[in-house]
């Protein structure tokens, strides 16, 4: 069943948004170190205790920015691969000099220990959502990559539980940390480039993820150990599939099964960073039109808000500034940047806008990682909060369905359902059947 909108009207979850940061999406979160107090000791009570679930190559960077904080206490790693398991241990264990960092198959045993706040969760896409959610039930606060779910209805029940349980969620979209794509943010809110008029938002690109994803299987091979991998934990809430050692190396992508659509993997990311702009954390777009449907060929989606803001989600014909582009325009002027640091802004605009080094846009991930531990101590929401995600994801989602559909679709952000004639098939796209034991 899809779950209830927290608000009809959008105003409970605007509530949720503004009084719990209380302005903090303004505010710059690059902290030096000598503020954070790293090389200095931490006592044991100020720390906040870690574990990871499923820590990867994406998964293992990430940590590695936890791991620099002086008050991040790292415990435990739970993979169903034990070549991950022992790799993550040696890792921990050789930073604090120990050896301390214990190791778990099943989640289960992580959600036992009273002695952990939080988790990093960095499995596939196919358990984001669930984890999170199990996670936030056991009394964890969550760090979870990207993308956050693979349904709608999974990202409104991400959203509803961690709002009800009071947990801290973060998601992995460190480019509202990033500091070229905070002085867009800032430059966009000054007002210098006017009213708003159109958000420009990267997916894919088509090129490198396949917009489509594929229904067929890669071939059986002989299943290994449990100990070596858990294949039954690693398919998660997914369909049963035949092994095949492929999956478990990261080329499991492209696989309806286990991905939520390339349109995803950046538009998590920049469909996310528009709506942070245009103050539309708590709602999407009500219609998307999908143009260009071609395998091979660029494609564009075009949504609009309600108040008229349009959003454009492409793959093509941006600046070329880096991977995963954004641009925002308004009557007055643009900007653009991407993950290189550099800014490009409209001609009217040159001099108000610095880039920044490579090396100084490369420490987002470390600005997110401290977003979010220092929310977990204050108990305020980080940037990437669990409503901002969910609402960034289903506007992801919702593009996602009329692009496989082809034809444009009305949406009704206060219920998640696309709505006027022929929206049935659309509305069933909206949701997937776990596999069981699995449930959220």
């Amino acid at each position: 069943m899809m779950p209830k909108s927290i608000s009809k009207d959008g105003v409970a979850r605007r509530r949720i948004l503004q009084g719990a940061t209380g302005g903090l999406a303004a505010a710059p979160m690059i902290v030096p170190a000598s503020a954070l107090g790293l090389g200095q000791a931490v006592p044991p009570s100020d720390r906040v205790t870690l574990a990871g679930l499923g820590l990867g190559g994406r998964g293992t960077g990430v940590l590695r920015s936890f791991l620099i904080q002086p008050d991040i206490q790292f415990r435990a790693i739970c993979d169903v691969r034990n070549e991950r398991r022992e790799a993550i241990k040696s890792m921990a264990d050789q930073q604090y000099g120990n050896h301390d960092c214990a190791m778990y198959s099943d989640q289960e045993e992580l959600w036992a220990r009273k002695d952990i706040d939080a988790l990093l969760i960095a499995t596939g896409d196919r358990w984001h959502a669930p984890l999170s959610i199990f996670a936030a039930k056991a009394g964890k606060d969550v760090y979870c990559e990207k993308p956050c779910s693979m349904t709608i209805a999974e990202s409104r029940a991400l959203a509803d539980t961690f709002q009800r349980l009071g947990r801290i969620y973060q998601a992995g979209t460190q480019r509202r940390n990033g500091a070229n794509f905070i002085k867009a943010y800032d430059l966009a809110r000054s007002g210098k480039l006017g009213k708003l008029t159109t958000l420009h938002a990267e997916a894919g690109p088509g090129d490198r993820w396949a917009p489509l994803t594929s229904h067929a299987w890669l071939p059986a091979e002989p299943e290994p150990s449990k100990q070596v991998v858990d294949w039954d934990r690693w398919l998660g809430p997914a369909p049963w599939r035949p092994f095949n050692s492929q999956y478990v190396r990261g080329r499991w992508r492209g696989y309806f099964d286990f991905h939520g659509g390339g349109i995803l993997e950046w538009g998590s990311h920049t469909v996310d960073l528009c709506q942070w702009v245009g103050d539309l954390d708590d709602t999407t777009p009500v219609e998307f039109e999908p143009h260009g449907m071609g395998a091979d060929t660029p494609y564009t989606i075009y949504g609009r808000y309600a108040n008229g803001l349009k959003l454009v989600l492409r793959d093509k014909g941006f600046l070329g500034l880096g991977t995963c582009h954004i641009r925002f325009e308004g009557d007055a002027g643009w900007v653009e940047t991407a993950d290189g640091g550099k800014i490009e802004v409209s001609e009217n605009l040159r001099g108000e806008v610095l880039s920044v080094s490579p090396q100084e846009a490369g420490r987002a991930t470390a600005n997110h990682v401290r977003d979010f531990v220092n929310c977990v101590k204050s108990r305020k929401q980080p940037r990437s909060n669990a409503l901002a995600a969910a609402q960034a994801h289903i506007a992801s989602h919702a593009s996602y369905i009329a692009f496989q559909l082809g034809r444009k679709l009305n949406f009704d952000p206060a219920t998640d359902t696309f709505t006027g004639g022929g929206s049935e098939e659309a509305n069933r796209m909206r949701s997937r059947a776990m596999r069981e034991p699995w449930r959220i």
